[in-house]
């Protein structure tokens, strides 16, 4: 017998007997598949698979760029923000002004652990 709470609408009494939310299912319980066998989560996202399969890079001691330093990029992407980004031997540089596939010179104007951030010198001409 289902217990009934409230308004009269049964509650499951524990999560094998509640429906899964996808295709109403019956979902078993955590940790236990079929004949009480431990789950092994095999779901990995390709992301999650990427980041651990390639070694994070590391830019805690020497930077690939210094402040005040002028360089030549191409714009490869464009942040949430809007902003553009380059990328100098995998560095992040964003560029506030820049727009995705152009090809400018830039000054850094500040570094941060992870990223930079830059000014537009001079956009190239327009192919």
């Amino acid at each position: 017998m289902i217990p009934r709470i409230g308004l009269n609408r049964p509650v499951a009494v524990n999560r094998a007997d509640a429906p899964n939310a996808v295709g109403g299912e019956q979902m078993s319980r955590e940790g236990e598949g079929e004949n009480d066998q431990p789950v092994i989560e095999a779901d990995v996202s390709s992301k999650q698979a990427e980041r651990s399969q390639s070694p994070a890079r590391s830019f805690s001691e020497e930077k690939p760029v210094k402040v005040g330093e002028e360089l030549d990029v191409t714009i490869t992407e464009t942040s949430r923000r809007g902003d553009g980004i380059a990328r100098i031997e995998g560095f992040v540089v964003f560029v506030p002004s820049g727009t995705q596939g152009q090809r400018a010179r830039i000054r850094i104007t500040s570094i941060k652990p992870n990223f930079a951030v830059a000014e537009l010198v001079q956009p190239s001409p327009a192919d």
